[in-house]
């Protein structure tokens, strides 16, 4: 099968081990085509050839970078026509320009098609954007979803086509895999957070939970983002300004930083128009044998299951409590940690996640 898939997404080196894992399999001939960066509230994120064998990552210019509806792919139709393929794998939401461009041109070309979406709040957009989702929800081969959650929203707004539920992308557990050596019991707690600084993913809950354990604790923040100044200022007024510190590495350092911790904390805070769409930094966080404490927003405790602790979103003394048993208790640390682990090698792999989405490619093609 000749399958061409588009997707920013992909700028992130660590993402890309998904198309080796792809590649290896006996029946792809495997197209990836990615801008040379993709800008979102993070910054100008540059393209990473991190895990590039066995298929063909070709770099293609994009209009309108950045702009998460609007933006298209000026030689997307050229690329479609030179390479011919069987399936074009559109790694973008229906509602999007780039998701219309990519389907009228795939469809053109005889190519079956499918979308990717996590969206799991039933949004409704004006024309052009409510136009554009309702055509490629009629004329789309196929869907994948990140979650349920997404697939009953999708089904909700009239999709009626085949679909399969699969996380757009698992971790590569050799990469993302525990320390050699346990952490030393004489550090003080380490507390991990992952992500984009905005109020909503709770960072000032956490914060005011951590001052409520009964020993020495820090917290190591990997993301930057609006709420940075606001957490700063917090930490001081708590004094705990330097048990505070903020890292930025690129997506294959990330394994470096999640060893270090004792715990990682998604305490994300549903709003109208967000919620938890899956959390990619816990599937890694566990996978290094991290235990993992989150909220019950969106997708978390779908996730997490029964290899961390799950605290109602917002109840900051319910995190308290949960980090306080992490804290005093290293046992209890290494058994989540094993289930962690346990839990993404039995669902969460790269390898796993290559074979189910190719399993709908053959689906298609049959």
């Amino acid at each position: 099968m000749k399958i061409l898939m588009l997707s920013k997404a992909l700028v992130v080196g660590a993402y890309q081990r998904k198309l080796e894992e792809m590649a290896r399999l006996p029946d792809v001939d495997l197209r990836v085509l990615v801008p040379p960066s993709w800008k979102d509230p993070r910054g100008d994120l540059r393209l990473e050839r991190a895990h590039v064998e066995g298929y063909d990552l070709r770099v293609t210019p994009i209009r309108l970078n950045g702009n998460f509806h609007l933006h298209t792919y000026p030689r997307l139709g050229a690329e479609i026509r030179d390479f011919r393929p069987d399936v074009v794998h559109i790694d973008e939401e229906p509602y999007n320009a780039a998701t219309w461009q990519a389907l009228w041109h795939a469809r053109r070309a005889g190519a079956k098609t499918l979308f990717f979406s996590w969206q799991n709040i039933a949004r409704r957009y004006p024309p052009p954007f409510s136009w554009g989702e309702r055509w490629v929800l009629r004329h789309v081969d196929r869907a994948i979803m990140g979650t349920q959650s997404a697939a009953d929203v999708w089904r909700a707004k009239g999709y009626t086509g085949a679909l399969t539920v699969i996380p757009q992308f698992g971790v590569d557990p050799v990469l993302f895999s525990p320390p050699e050596m346990p952490r030393s019991g004489e550090e003080p707690f380490t507390v991990g957070f992952a992500g984009r600084l905005v109020e909503e993913k709770g960072g000032a809950d956490l914060l005011d939970a951590l001052t409520q354990l009964p020993v020495p604790w820090r917290l190591r923040i990997a993301g930057d983002g609006p709420e940075k100044d606001a957490l700063i200022a917090q930490a001081g007024r708590l004094g705990a300004a330097d048990r505070l510190s903020f890292v930025a590495l690129p997506s294959t350092e990330m394994p470096t930083y999640y060893r270090g911790l004792d715990a990682l904390v998604i305490p994300s805070l549903t709003r109208p128009n967000w919620k938890e769409q899956f959390g990619r930094v816990i599937v890694e966080a566990m996978a290094c044998g991290v235990p993992v404490v989150g909220s019950d927003s969106g997708a978390i405790p779908d996730v997490i299951g029964d290899a961390g602790r799950i605290v109602p979103e917002g109840d900051v003394a319910a995190l308290a409590a949960a980090l306080r048993d992490l804290a005093v208790s290293p046992e209890l640390r290494r058994d989540l940690g094993a289930r962690g682990r346990d839990r993404v090698l039995g669902q969460f792999t790269q390898a796993q996640v290559a074979v189910q989405t190719v399993e709908v490619y053959r689906a298609l093609v049959c």
